[in-house]
């Protein structure tokens, strides 16, 4: 078989992610479950490199190769793939995640109204939180693609790879690939200071240096939209100010409480009918309460401020998972298995 076989199979199956793996059955996944291909051969290791490498270019190989894995973008028919080919036990393998072909709508991806606030924001941090394959890069493009939809803008994004590409319509886009259209993140973060932007998407903030670039990017009247993986709202903050040097934290915590506008943690979860995974969310807004918590580093105190700002638009993960369950769009064993404070969501279950 080649590749795009397999590619056929992830579309028609609609599997979020098609596995390559040497020994295995080729792998899909649908709606968070992975399932072996058994009706298809195991995958020798030459086969697996001869498929993984059929989809690179000569310079793709030699990052490969250099670095053992790599991440790109492969375009196949009306379909977009966003593909890590990487070495396990000396021999190559790949993951490769089937992207929507069209961008959709906060409402399409089941996002609360409250998201459209989130695009008329002159400057400042937006955030998105939570694990590899949560959505978090779909929530992203959504909210870009309003501001590109409905505003004179001039937007940037520094990708690695790029994913959605946004269409051409109020805003001017300029979609940047690491390694392709910039030589690293740093670059790339600098270079957008001269660049003239309204809206920054940086892909991920991943170090020191990224994270430090994102915070100017803000403070200097951009807004900006990037991802973290943590496991809530509140170690996002956590995580930001302790890849500072101690000496350093008081004032990143400073610009921080500034520049931060919404925190948002995002899960998929399965819904009732076991159809489709449905967005859990938790969201911290930045007010008075907030950014002073922020500023003095008393994390800890940020959870009783969600929980007692739902007036505000701000929500505790477990509150949001009450909600789907009382709408019947979840079960009770996907609430409680999801749930970040199982304690918490405990006594919210039993009152």
């Amino acid at each position: 078989m080649e590749i795009k076989q397999y590619l056929d199979i992830c579309i028609q199956k609609k599997a979020s992610d098609l596995h390559i793996i040497p020994g295995y059955y080729p792998a899909i996944r649908v709606n968070g479950t992975i399932y072996q291909l058994k009706t298809l051969m195991i995958i020798p290791e030459e086969e697996s490199k001869r498929l993984i490498l059929s989809i690179l270019n000569d310079q793709q190989k030699e990052i490969l190769f250099s670095n053992k894995q790599i991440d790109f973008a492969y375009q196949y028919n009306n379909y977009r793939f966003r593909c890590n080919a990487y070495f396990a036990n000396s021999k190559l393998a790949s993951a490769i995640r089937l992207l929507d072909n069209k961008i959709l709508t906060i409402e399409q991806l089941n996002l609360p109204p409250i998201f459209h606030n989130f695009i008329h924001f002159n400057q400042g941090l937006i955030l998105i939180t939570g694990p590899t394959g949560e959505g978090k890069s779909t929530t992203l493009a959504s909210l870009i693609n309003e501001i590109n939809l409905d505003q004179s803008k001039h937007i940037i994004t520094i990708e690695d790879p790029i994913e959605y590409v946004y269409p051409p319509a109020k805003s001017l886009v300029s979609q940047r690939e690491l390694y392709q259209d910039a030589p690293s993140w740093n670059i790339a973060l600098k270079a957008a200071l001269r660049e003239d932007p309204d809206v920054v998407l940086v892909g991920e903030m991943r170090d020191y240096d990224s994270i430090q670039l994102v915070l100017t990017l803000a403070e200097t009247g951009h807004l900006v939209f990037s991802s973290l993986h943590t496991g809530n709202t509140v170690e996002a903050i956590n995580r930001i100010v302790d890849v500072f040097p101690s000496p350093q934290q008081a004032q990143i915590r400073k610009q921080l409480s500034s520049v931060l506008k919404v925190v948002i943690a995002q899960r998929l979860i399965t819904n009732l009918t076991n159809t489709e995974r449905i967005p859990a969310l938790e969201i911290l807004l930045n007010n008075s309460a907030v950014a002073t918590i922020v500023r003095d580093g008393r994390f800890h105190m940020l959870n009783n401020v969600i929980a007692t700002s739902e007036g505000e638009g701000m929500i505790l993960f477990e509150n949001y998972l009450l909600s789907l369950l009382k709408r019947n769009l979840i079960s009770k064993e996907t609430a409680v298995n999801s749930a970040l404070r199982p304690k918490e969501f405990s006594k919210l279950m039993n009152p």
